[in-house]
C-alpha cells in the first residue's frame, strides 16, 4: 500500500492565517477512553454559547490501539466540523493508586493532541483543579457542582448531562478570554 502524502503543519505566523474565518469557537474536551466529553462554545456578543456537546466513546472490547484511534478520529471529525480556533484540555497527572488508569488517558490525550496538531488548531492544557476553581470557586468541587456551575454561566435551562459534557464545557470556559484575543 503507498502512503499518503504528508503535508507540513503550519508552524509561526502561517499557524495563525490557518485560523478559520468563521465564528470564534472553543472546544472543550475532558478526555477518556471509554468516554470523552466535548463542548464547543461560541463567542457572542452577549458570551459564551453552547453550540454543541456529547461524548465520544470507544469500544471496551477493542484493543487499546483501536479505542485511541476512535477517540482520534471522533476529535479530529468535531474540528473539521465546528472549525474551532482553540482547544482546552484537561492536563493527565500519575496517581501512585490510579497509576493504570492515568497512562490509559495520557493515550487518550495523545490522540487528541495529535487530532489537533494535525489540523492546525492550538491546545492549551489545564489542570484539573483551575478548571473546577474557575467554575465554581473551588478547587475540589465534585460533580454535581461542576454541572450546576457551567449550566448556570452558559445559561442553560437545564443541567448539563453527563459530567463529561459539562467538564469539557469548564474547560472550554477556563480559556474563553484568550479566545477573545484570538478572535480579535
Amino acid at each position: 500500500m503507498k502512503p499518503a502524502a504528508v503535508l507540513p503543519l503550519p508552524t509561526g505566523a502561517a499557524a495563525s492565517r490557518a485560523q478559520p474565518a468563521g465564528p470564534a469557537r472553543c472546544l472543550g474536551l475532558d478526555p477518556g477512553l471509554n468516554r470523552t466529553g466535548y463542548a464547543v462554545l461560541e463567542l457572542t456578543p452577549r458570551g459564551p454559547r453552547l453550540v454543541e456537546g456529547g461524548v465520544l466513546k470507544s469500544n471496551p472490547d477493542d484493543p487499546l490501539s483501536v479505542r485511541v484511534a476512535e477517540i482520534g478520529g471522533g476529535v479530529r471529525e468535531l474540528i473539521r466540523e465546528f472549525a474551532p480556533r482553540l482547544i482546552a484540555v484537561e492536563q493527565v497527572f500519575a496517581h501512585g493508586r490510579n497509576y493504570a488508569s492515568s497512562l490509559k488517558l495520557a493515550h487518550c490525550r495523545g490522540a487528541i493532541l495529535l487530532a489537533a496538531g494535525e489540523e492546525g488548531v492550538p491546545v492549551e492544557a489545564l489542570a484539573p483543579t483551575a478548571i473546577k476553581a474557575r467554575a465554581c470557586g473551588n478547587g475540589r468541587a465534585d460533580k454535581a457542582q461542576m454541572q450546576r456551575s457551567v449550566s448556570a454561566e452558559l445559561g442553560l435551562k437545564a443541567v448539563l448531562e453527563p459530567n463529561d459534557v459539562a467538564d469539557a464545557a469548564a474547560a472550554a470556559l477556563c480559556v474563553f478570554g484568550r479566545l477573545r484575543a484570538v478572535a480579535a
